[in-house]
């Protein structure tokens, strides 16, 4: 019996919502572009889990390889809520694709404001020891 998978580009789930502070300001008044990725590759990471978790998959460790595809178009600015919603870009034996939509809401609905993709990998092991490791769990992994 084979175990669900996720379809690629299929639903959207919400991964992070966050205020944006004063401290995450650069020298231009908006938002650090460096701190959207951090949260990108966060939720990016949150959503890959809820992939695992949503299929009963195994519990790996997943560390992140690549990130690509980031776009910012519009700036984000102190006091926006900013949300980050996962989808599925490609699922392999090992690796996992999320695209990860940024946006907020300035009282006229959503904005779309940052986007991008992270791709992550299951591990096993410690250090110079990991090896990459079937995301979904089959028995040769071990």
């Amino acid at each position: 019996m084979s175990e669900p998978t996720p379809p690629e580009g299929g639903e959207r789930h919400l991964a992070l919502k966050t205020a944006m502070l004063p401290k995450d300001t650069n020298q231009y008044g908006t938002i650090f572009g460096g701190v959207l990725l951090s949260q990108i590759d966060l939720a990016a990471g949150i959503g890959a889990r809820h992939v695992v978790r949503s299929n009963r998959w195994p519990e790996r460790k997943m560390v992140t390889v690549a990130m690509g595809d980031i776009e910012f178009h519009v700036p984000v600015i102190v006091g926006d809520t900013v949300s980050y919603w996962t989808s599925v870009v490609r699922l392999g034996r090992t690796s996992i694709t999320i695209r990860v939509e940024v946006e907020t809401d300035r009282g006229e609905g959503p904005i779309a404001v940052t986007k991008g993709e992270a791709t992550f990998v299951a591990v096993a092991g410690e250090g110079e020891a990991q090896r990459p490791v079937a995301i979904r769990g089959e028995a040769s992994d071990d």
